[in-house]
């Protein structure tokens, strides 16, 4: 079952890529008593991701801070190491990197996507949600293909 708004987060261990290495934390504890912005890819360094959707966020972060978002974050179905070069590349200290190693969250979360055709497994689909003391207050899953609800320009409108 897909999430909803209104919907708590489940409580799954994510890994938060960070400059000492990866470091392991719980989506319950970790979106507690703050509004982040989340948005989630398929794949870190995939085209999409990473000439529009993530540097959409870059461009949009203190617009988005300005708005009462008290941190973003980015989600993919990659491990911490993929995930922190991701940062280094093209992200920058106002986005943490969350990766979902196992699947996990997307899982939980019911926004997977069946990758296995472009030799990417199962993922996580495009979407981007905001999350206020651990509850989904606003949410957007692209069609397949496409990208316009998850961006940063649509979360602003919303805020």
């Amino acid at each position: 079952m897909t999430i909803s708004v209104g919907d708590k987060l489940p409580d799954i261990t994510l890994v938060k890529a960070t400059e000492n290495g990866p470091e392991q934390v719980s989506s319950a504890d970790y979106f507690k008593g703050k509004k982040v912005a989340l948005f989630s890819v398929p794949g870190a360094f995939t085209p999409t991701c990473s000439a529009r959707h993530l540097p959409g966020y870059v461009e949009k972060a203190e617009e988005l801070k300005t708005k009462g978002v008290d941190e973003i974050v980015a989600t993919a179905v990659n491990d911490a190491f993929v995930m922190g070069a991701w940062k280094s590349a093209a992200g920058s200290d106002d986005i943490t990197m969350l990766a979902d190693g196992n699947g996990d969250f997307a899982e939980a979360v019911g926004l997977t996507m069946d990758g296995s055709g472009f030799g990417m497994g199962k993922r996580g689909q495009r979407y981007s949600m905001v999350v206020e003391d651990g509850v989904v207050t606003q949410l957007n899953v692209e069609a397949p293909g496409d990208f316009s609800v998850s961006s940063a320009e649509h979360m602003l409108g919303q805020l």
